[in-house]
């Protein structure tokens, strides 16, 4: 009897906005349980993202061009997720988990995509030491606030991040302040 080599996509999705050490490490983590693995960068302009679609593919691009004995490839999105995951082939959804709370929402969302699409899985991997208390929205409040964020992004994303603020400053006006 032959076996015939089935080549697994998984997809891990996320907003990589920026991407953080987290997203890297659950990106290497993935690649080892999958034959091919796609990170889609949703457009979600509802979240608000700091960094145009465009950006964050290239920023994501970057992060994981270290990675050579990995496949894997970097695509952005803007539809429901298990129509972009039926579309590119996956058979398995990836989401990192931090901590408790967000198993909870993870689990109701691998739910409701297993309902709609039962041939894709969900598997969760959790956050190593060390990274499960880096969010994205506290490392772009960090940033915007002057502080290093080195820690938690690598040096390429960290000077993104500088530079979009420092650009950001430049723009806001000074309005002196008004003394009774």
């Amino acid at each position: 009897m032959t076996h015939r080599h089935l080549c697994r996509i998984g997809l891990y999705p996320g907003t990589f906005d920026p991407i953080t050490k987290g997203h890297t490490d659950i990106i290497q983590r993935a690649a080892r349980v999958v034959d091919k693995l796609v990170i889609g960068v949703a457009k979600n302009s509802g979240k608000g993202p700091l960094f145009d679609t465009a950006t964050r593919v290239k920023m994501v691009k970057r992060e994981v061009k270290a990675l050579h004995d990995c496949d894997i490839a970097v695509m952005p999105f803007d539809n429901l997720l298990m129509h972009f995951a039926e579309k590119i082939g996956a058979s398995v959804i990836v989401r990192g988990l931090r901590a408790v709370s967000d198993f909870e929402y993870e689990i109701q969302m691998a739910a409701m995509n297993y309902r709609m699409y039962p041939d894709i899985e969900t598997i969760f991997l959790s956050a190593t030491e060390g990274t499960q208390f880096i969010a994205s929205s506290f490392v772009k409040e960090i940033a915007r606030l002057g502080g290093d964020v080195r820690p938690f992004v690598s040096e390429a994303t960290a000077s993104e991040l500088e530079r979009c603020f420092k650009a950001e400053k430049s723009r806001r006006k000074v309005t002196p302040e008004v003394r009774d």
